[in-house]
């Protein structure tokens, strides 16, 4: 009698299942989101403090506070990307579905980009209020920045959120891993941020945006191929 092998499940369907199951824990729980509100809100205000009436100041480094601030609080939120698979010793069994494991690594992804998308649309308001910027060119390309440096964020921090996820030092070794990595990015968002909060005459915002879309392409394409060997070693 012949025993059928388990039909492979789509890419898609895993990582959208994947991305579900992420999105359901993290809204029954909150802990990681309301960690990551606090910390990036704690760290504008740090700003502020630090510089005190220097109202200039402020608006001129807007853009780099802005992306400063939703990059510490992004340490916290890939730092606890894989808890719950550590935890529990979830990996096995995920890794042991008839499933393509680059689905694990594109629902990380992607549900850190959301978290990191959402946060930045909070602090947004919180910034004009504390440094007394505005919008000067569009309200689509802020939202575009805020999309791309995301996504430029959470692709690297997955993968090295899931290397470092068994390791002793796990706290330590991501940002000393994903910091120098991902400067280029940090400057590209900013740098456009800047010029939506202060106005372009010198039409720079494509070419900030195309750097950003540059190194999305670069290490989501990366993490997607490699992702697969990572989990195994």
């Amino acid at each position: 009698m012949s025993t059928s092998r388990p039909r492979p499940i789509g890419l898609l369907t895993a990582t959208l299942a994947l991305l579900r199951k992420d999105l359901l824990i993290e809204w029954r729980t909150r802990a990681r989101l309301n960690a990551i509100i606090f910390f990036a809100l704690a760290t504008l205000l740090m700003f502020s403090f630090a510089l005190g009436p220097d109202t200039k100041l402020l608006e001129k480094n807007a853009g780099g506070y802005f992306w400063l601030a939703i990059l510490f609080a992004s340490v916290l939120a890939l730092g606890e990307s894989f808890r719950v698979e550590s935890e529990n010793a979830c990996m096995d069994g995920i890794r042991l579905a008839p499933a393509d494991a680059r689905a694990i690594f594109l629902s990380k992804a992607l549900g850190n980009t959301l978290l990191l998308t959402a946060l930045g649309a909070l602090l947004v308001p919180v910034m004009v209020a504390l440094y007394g910027v505005r919008i000067v060119t569009s309200v689509v390309d802020l939202g575009l920045i805020l999309l791309l440096g995301s996504l430029a964020l959470s692709a690297p921090g997955t993968v090295y959120a899931a290397i470092s996820s068994n390791a002793r030092a796990r706290d330590v070794l991501l940002p000393l891993l994903l910091f120098p990595l991902v400067i280029p990015a940090l400057l590209s968002a900013a740098k456009a941020t800047t010029l939506v909060l202060q106005g372009d005459p010198m039409r720079q915002f494509d070419s900030w945006a195309g750097l950003l879309g540059g190194f999305n392409l670069i290490y989501w394409g990366v993490g997607f191929l490699l992702f697969p060997r990572i989990i195994e070693d």
